[in-house]
């Protein structure tokens, strides 16, 4: 009897005829999926000496297995590897790989396994590795900020609400209000790690096997803490790929604000810094123009990351247990938002590391906007014993006579001064400059210098890995 040849080899038994051209390519993922190779020949070997110790395949089929995956590694290394869309994805281009160098031996590492187990166990090696590769880049951002803050922890520039002035900061705590951003960042691909650290090799298809097979074994040589507890949850899980993509868009988000600042700050208005040529451009028609575009795209970039985590998380919310179809749809969104965030963040490190800081600027703009109310609201409280409450309407009414003569609140007179409240000095004048503002902010998590420079000090210690 002659056998009928099919599309696909490996599911065309069922079938008298191949999938038309439109079924082959909206059926196909290799051109996505092909970046999980490492995972599933590191997957496939740790299955095949499974199988092997269990008695289920023998040592010789085993070891040519293994001959052959590693063969295969070798080749997609050199770029000698064929893929191909009639094999749909990357295990199918593996096996039918596999087979062409070892014969009929290939057919057996299939045994206790299904697709759907195998391409959790991909996708979740794939996300690990990515959540470590996540932690390395933000540790290297945060290294970069805490000696950017150790080296401006006495520069001094105006601090924002609304966008409005409101107090006197140094540019070097502005700088560790980052570091500990990308410390909570760093956290949840931590958690996100943990979580998703479980195997689902050996679930098969949705409900296990009946092959006599140990799935502590290969949970143990991938890494894995331990197998997952139940078949259907393991093929059918996608929230570990949710979880990375939630750590990704809050650190994106994170990335976007500073981005922001960056681009407000290079701003001729702003002038506080200025960007390096490395990571501006310029106009094609405008020759005067310095453009911030790694800081907008690394903005823009916030939404395109955003939206994988929202579609990914669309296409799971009406899927019914098991394994369905619409999950080959997770790995292009997660894919797409761990590289954008990764050049996001080396685009971000280079910026902070070679921007050039003006000082005079930011001093000069610290020492506008009446900065230093608060601290003469404060004055009036602890020197005179004012209320709060009083003390803030006599600095407003201050504030306004300043604005009214169009001046700062230092170039007040003691007289003008007086005028408001009679029990003032000229003690007052101590707290009304911008260094005295920042020096007296020693409250755990103040901006004083000594603070900064302590604080940057031991991010740079931990950092390095030499911190208890």
């Amino acid at each position: 009897m002659n056998k009928k040849t099919t599309g696909n080899e490996m599911w065309g038994g069922r079938f008298s005829a191949g999938p038309s051209a439109i079924m082959e390519e909206i059926n196909a993922s290799i051109d996505v999926d092909k970046r999980l190779w490492r995972e599933d020949i590191a997957g496939s070997k740790a299955h095949a000496a499974m199988l092997a110790q269990r008695g289920i395949i023998s040592a010789e089929d085993h070891a040519e297995i293994a001959r052959g995956l590693s063969q295969i590694g070798d080749e997609i290394e050199a770029g000698t590897f064929n893929f191909s869309a009639a094999l749909e994805d990357i295990h199918m281009n593996i096996e039918a790989r596999l087979k062409e160098i070892i014969g009929e031996a290939a057919g057996r590492l299939h045994t206790a396994r299904s697709r759907n187990d195998q391409v959790a166990t991909d996708f979740r090696l794939w996300c690990r590795q990515t959540c470590q590769d996540m932690d390395t880049a933000l540790a290297g951002l945060q290294a970069t900020l805490a000696r950017r803050a150790e080296a401006e922890a006495a520069t001094i520039m105006p601090g924002f609400t609304h966008l409005q002035s409101a107090q006197p900061v140094t540019f070097g705590h502005h700088c560790l209000a980052y570091v500990e951003m990308f410390a909570r960042d760093r956290g949840r691909f931590q958690d996100a790690r943990k979580r998703l650290n479980e195997s689902p090799l050996g679930a098969a298809a949705l409900a296990g096997t009946s092959f006599d097979i140990d799935r502590q074994a290969t949970a143990a040589a991938l890494a894995f803490d331990k197998p997952m507890a139940n078949s259907l949850d393991a093929v059918s899980a996608r929230d570990f790929a949710a979880e990375l993509l939630a750590a990704c868009a809050i650190c994106a988000t994170h990335i976007s604000r500073l981005s922001e600042e960056i681009v407000i700050w290079s701003s001729a208005q702003f002038g506080f810094i200025t960007l390096s040529d490395d990571f501006s451009t310029g106009s094609s028609i405008m020759p005067q123009k310095k453009n911030p575009d790694a800081a907008e795209l690394c903005r823009a970039k916030s939404g395109r990351i955003i939206g994988d985590l929202n579609g990914l998380l669309i296409m799971l919310k009406g899927l019914p247990l098991a394994y369905s179809k619409d999950m080959q749809e997770d790995k292009e969104q997660t894919f797409d938002a761990v590289d954008a965030l990764a050049l996001c963040l080396a685009a971000m490190t280079g910026m902070v590391a070679s921007l050039h800081v003006n000082r005079p600027a930011m001093h000069s703009a610290a020492a506008t906007g009446f900065s230093t109310a608060t601290d003469l609201a404060d004055w009036l409280v602890r020197t005179l014993g004012l209320p709060f409450r009083d003390a803030h309407h006599v600095t407003g009414a201050l504030v306004a006579m300043a604005e009214q003569k169009g001046c700062d609140l230092p170039d007040l007179t003691l007289d003008e001064i007086q005028s408001v409240h009679s029990g003032v000095t000229d003690d007052v004048f101590s707290v009304l400059s911008v260094e005295n503002s920042v020096a007296s902010r020693m409250s755990y998590g103040g901006t004083a210098p000594e603070n900064v420079r302590q604080q940057a000090a031991l991010w740079i210690e931990r950092l390095e890995g030499t911190a208890s």
